[in-house]
């Protein structure tokens, strides 16, 4: 535990910060402990109760349209075609799959007996609920007049399986493309695990904060300290002294978004002196949330935004406040 001095200078910290440097509540997929994922649904119930940012994950359709989902396919866990039945494995890749195809998926209840439903046995269903594409968020928060409330996109694009999505190119074209459309180029940051797609969007839109995410443990590890991986576009820590953050820093990234059981109050103190933020995934357990607000990160991901609003506001954190809507 830290001294209640360390304590309240952290406070302080986060309150003179102003909104550029505020705490960041981040909404994970929406906040899917509680609302189907990467939904109108969930994202109307974040934008509601009052969150910093929206994280959401996106893919690209057969015709060239930006959809929201986590997984690069249909997901097997969660999808019902037109007959009710839950589709099987493995789920059609999303760019073999027109938009207007996608529109006949149901998303808003979990296959009752996955490990998925397990994980979230509290999440509401909204049956009838579809994939939405990244123009309908959009949408949804002009309609709920919030004009603070973030995005933070994580592409969805796999070094390992080029098959399963466009290339990183054609990736990020179209992703900037809506963005820049729909005139949130001000309120996004994009992330990823493939530093490709991140080195792409600070070439082409160099005014796009983003966002290296890391896994450093097992087998779906992204990151090693002594060699470049597929996933990290020919950086190798080993040439930055072995430290991740040095190495982003050496790569053009804004934040480092490690997964929370990798970080330190020493490596989150290293990323703060390279004018580094740390945003920490994915942080569903209140002491954990209390433990990384206490050793100075900079945001967290959760799929429990309600509870992490409760948490941060224990801790003297100000708090995004709600805007309602609905779908």
């Amino acid at each position: 535990m830290p001294s209640r001095a360390t304590t309240i200078l952290t406070v302080l910290w986060v309150s003179i910060a102003g909104p550029a440097m505020a705490f960041d509540l981040e909404a994970h997929r929406g906040g899917r402990a509680l609302l189907p994922e990467n939904t109108l649904p969930a994202f109307a119930n974040a934008l509601s109760m009052g969150v910093g940012t929206l994280e959401l994950d996106v893919g690209v359709t057969a015709d060239g349209e930006v959809v929201v989902s986590h997984e690069r396919g249909l997901n097997p866990d969660l999808t019902r075609d037109a007959r009710g039945a839950y589709i099987t494995q493995p789920g059609t890749p999303l760019v073999r799959l027109r938009l207007a195809d996608i529109r006949a998926y149901d998303v808003g209840q979990i296959r009752p007996d996955s490990a998925y439903a397990k994980q979230f046995p509290d999440q509401r269903a909204v049956p009838g609920t579809g994939i939405p594409t990244l123009s309908e968020l959009f949408a949804l928060v002009r309609k709920s007049g919030n004009t603070r409330v973030r995005f933070n996109i994580e592409t969805k694009i796999d070094p390992n399986h080029p098959d399963e999505t466009l290339d990183p190119q054609g990736f990020v074209a179209k992703l900037l493309a809506v963005i820049a459309f729909e005139k949130f180029s001000d309120r996004v940051m994009i992330q990823s695990f493939d530093w490709r797609t991140l080195q792409l969007v600070q070439q082409q839109a160099p005014s796009i904060p983003t966002v290296y995410l890391t896994l450093q443990r097992g087998s779906g590890q992204t990151v090693a300290l002594d060699k470049a991986t597929s996933w990290t576009a020919g950086f190798n820590p080993a040439d930055h002294g072995g430290s991740l953050p040095r190495t982003i820093k050496a790569a053009g990234g804004t934040v480092w978004s490690p997964y929370f059981g990798d970080v330190t109050e020493t490596l989150i103190a290293e990323a703060h002196a390279l004018d580094l933020r740390v945003v920490v995934w994915t942080v569903n357990k209140r002491e954990d949330m209390a433990r990384m607000i206490e050793i100075g990160v900079d945001g967290i991901i959760s799929d429990r935004p309600d509870l992490l609003r409760e948490v941060a506001g224990e801790k003297g954190i100000a708090l995004p406040a709600g805007t309602p809507v609905v779908p």
